[in-house]
């Protein structure tokens, strides 16, 4: 035996919510890939008044939206007796995707005192900054618009073992952030990529064609 192996490695897709105090917030790594994810794009058409000439003119880039099941399970750890399932389940990996939709505690607390001291003006808490992982050319920043968690299977201290999380993400495009904030570039870096893909397919298909009338 060699020990190599012909299966090519597999690349698990990803959650990472990431805030300025604490760079990792929280990281879902899905222990399995979904077998299918739906992107739904919506064109953002300029609002120009219906004029001759604007019909086509587009104001950003289209409204992403995707949506996609993955599944948690500890069975696994289980049989080689992990202490943290052993002890809590799943409590810990649906934890770390319940916390990219809440504000932090401290903020909680802070705008608490400021409101009792009488602060005339406190900005609301943010959430962490949240990546969608699908691969090496698809890393974007999203925002969770909601999620559904049906838990199928506890231990015998009702810790959850197995869930399936319906998951809905809001693609950010470069017109929610500032020209500062990471996620501005990282989005543009994602469409400049996307650009250079539709680059090749042009190429691609103009071989083809120029083979078929060879034919």
């Amino acid at each position: 035996m060699t020990g190599l192996s012909s299966s090519p490695r597999l690349i698990k897709g990803a959650l990472v919510g990431v805030d300025i105090l604490n760079p990792i917030a929280s990281v879902v790594v899905f222990q399995y890939n979904p077998y299918t994810m739906t992107r739904r794009l919506e064109a953002r058409a300029a609002t120009g008044g219906g004029d001759q000439g604007e019909t086509l003119r587009l104001s950003g880039p289209p409204k992403e939206t995707i949506t996609l099941s993955i599944e948690i399970d500890a069975v696994d750890q289980l049989e080689e007796a992990n202490p943290l399932a052993t002890q809590m389940g799943i409590y810990p990996s649906l934890s770390a995707l319940e916390m990219m939709l809440y504000p932090k505690t401290a903020a909680v607390i802070a705008n608490k005192i400021f409101s009792l001291l009488g602060s005339i003006e406190i900005l609301p808490t943010e959430a962490p900054f949240v990546l969608f992982a699908w691969g090496a050319k698809r890393v974007l920043p999203v925002r969770i618009t909601s999620f559904s968690i049906t838990e199928e299977a506890y231990d015998p201290t009702l810790n959850p073992i197995q869930a399936k999380v319906e998951l809905s993400l809001s693609v950010l495009s470069y017109q929610d952030f500032g020209v500062l904030h990471p996620g501005h570039s990282m989005f543009l870096a994602h469409q400049m990529a996307k650009e250079v893909m539709a680059s090749l397919n042009v190429v691609n298909s103009a071989q083809n064609v120029a083979t078929g009338l060879q034919l």
